[in-house]
């Protein structure tokens, strides 16, 4: 809209350059047409600046964004490990953290096995009756640190966004949904782009696209259905 309100200016000011030179006497016109070119200059310059700047920005965004969810996807598979250990999520950093330093994650492998069912057994007069039972076998173990995070301790400040407002941090939620574990972690893009400008920010809030971040927020999870992946696409991180 500023683009476009711009524009219109210029066009306006070169009609009344225009006018000036068919109608204004010859004494004024050198005065008034320097004047009014400084003036169309200026609205092109203000132009040039304000698709720079849309350009910068998203430049600028695209970099944030990749770091964010870089920290979003550790948080994500820090989550799913702590899953599989505990059938749940958590809603602290502090567990989650402690359980990359020291928890472990079990290597496990499923059989099959046919045993005796005494109960139909016995209902059958005596005849044997066997049953499937499905047993599960811990082959052995491992752990986060080692595995995820390749010896990095960048786990210690999962919860620190790192970029954008200072000291910001990640929004951590767990639960249950119909029984079901989910959780969500989440920043808003504000906090991202604290230091940008606010219209620009605002403007990104509200996309809507298949090539962006969709939303106000950047987010892994959900709180509101079954969900583990991110609201980001596949251009704006290399660990997926």
């Amino acid at each position: 809209m500023i683009i476009l309100a711009i524009v219109l200016i210029i066009i306006l000011t070169i009609g009344i350059v225009w006018l000036i030179d068919k109608f204004v006497p010859k004494k004024i016109k050198p005065i008034l047409n320097i004047l009014l070119w400084v003036l169309i200059i200026f609205l092109g310059y203000m132009t040039y600046m304000s698709v720079y700047k849309e350009i910068q920005f998203n430049q600028l965004k695209k970099e944030r964004f990749s770091l964010v969810i870089d920290k979003l996807i550790d948080i994500r598979d820090s989550q799913l490990a702590y899953k599989d250990v505990h059938g749940t999520y958590t809603d602290s950093f502090d567990k989650l953290i402690n359980f990359v330093e020291n928890g472990k994650v079990p290597i496990t492998q499923r059989r099959d096995t046919l045993v005796l069912d005494e109960e139909r057994t016995k209902a059958f007069g005596g005849v044997e009756t066997m049953k499937t039972l499905t047993l599960i076998d811990t082959l052995d173990y491992w752990n986060l640190k080692d595995s995820i995070f390749k010896g990095s301790t960048r786990y210690k400040n999962m919860m620190n966004v790192g970029i954008g407002k200072e000291g910001a941090k990640f929004t951590l939620k767990a639960g249950k949904l119909d029984e079901f574990p989910v959780f969500e972690a989440s920043v808003d893009k504000a906090i991202v782009l604290d230091d940008q400008e606010p219209y620009l920010v605002e403007k990104e809030k509200q996309v809507v696209s298949v090539d962006g971040v969709n939303g106000p927020t950047l987010i892994v999870g959900s709180m509101d259905e079954v969900f583990t992946k991110g609201n980001w696409p596949k251009s704006y991180t290399n660990k997926e």
